[in-house]
């Protein structure tokens, strides 16, 4: 049989081929690095009370979900989020399933952030000079 004849295989799999390999590549393209992971998965306020809750320690799925206002399936989407960012981890126990923080990610957004400190100190410093010579100025006006 002929390659280039029209029931190939061959000539069949170059379409599914080519966009796998496409997709392979848009895939590893728009892959967050862990650190975007971490600040996405921390955008939303329940995921947050959700870390909240867990850094008084490990708990059940259904011990996360009481408290929150939604249901057990929107709570089993933000834990998907959370661990594929790598802030939690969650375990199987026969039918306990406890959920626990990871802070390692925490950690390395904080430090992230903490390299910003000095920024903004020095731009609260000047802020802080600036309106001590307003004042200054409005007294001397003053008297």
């Amino acid at each position: 049989m002929d390659a280039t004849q029209p029931g190939n295989s061959l000539t069949n799999a170059a379409p599914v081929l080519y966009f796998a390999i496409r997709l392979i590549i848009h895939m590893a393209k728009y892959e967050p690095d862990p650190l975007s992971a971490t600040f996405a998965a921390l955008a939303d306020p329940t995921r947050r009370a959700i870390l909240a809750r867990l850094a008084l320690g490990e708990t059940t799925v259904k011990e996360l979900s009481e408290p929150l206002p939604i249901r057990a399936p929107s709570v089993t989407k933000h834990l998907k989020v959370l661990e594929r960012a790598g802030l939690i981890s969650r375990g199987r126990d026969a039918q306990y399933r406890p959920c626990k923080l990871e802070a390692a990610p925490l950690r390395d957004a904080s430090q992230w952030i903490e390299g910003y400190r000095g920024h903004w100190q020095k731009t609260m410093n000047r802020l802080d000079d600036y309106l001590t010579k307003l004042e200054a100025k409005k007294h001397a006006r003053g008297k």
